[in-house]
């Protein structure tokens, strides 16, 4: 059959294996490496709440506000070419021009 994984071991002898396996468990562990051994209810389950601390966006800081707004290309190609941070140093920019022109 294409695609079917071959086993060296016969039906009777997985069967075997799988019966001679300790209640309770669903793995094999020989007990030789510790890096191989599986991991416990407990260090998975401190894993999952780790890793979903972790899922989707950083928090924002709170001071920020997220608007469309459109530049012309000669601008936006200027900050964008001084690399990564450039968006911080446009928002920079745009602060210092407010504090040279505070009535407006």
């Amino acid at each position: 059959m294409p695609g079917s994984k071959m086993n060296e071991l016969s039906r009777a002898q997985v069967l075997a294996a799988v019966r001679a396996l300790p209640l309770g468990s669903d793995y094999v562990w020989d007990g030789v490496d510790d890096d191989d051994r599986p991991l416990s209810g407990e260090e998975l389950q401190a894993g999952l709440v780790a890793a979903l601390k972790k899922r989707g966006r950083p928090a924002g800081s709170g001071t920020k506000e997220q608007v469309a707004i459109r530049f012309d290309r000669d601008v936006l190609s200027a900050f964008r070419n001084t690399g990564p941070g450039w968006q911080t140093r446009m928002n920079d920019a745009l602060r210092d021009w407010l504090r040279a022109h505070p009535s407006v």
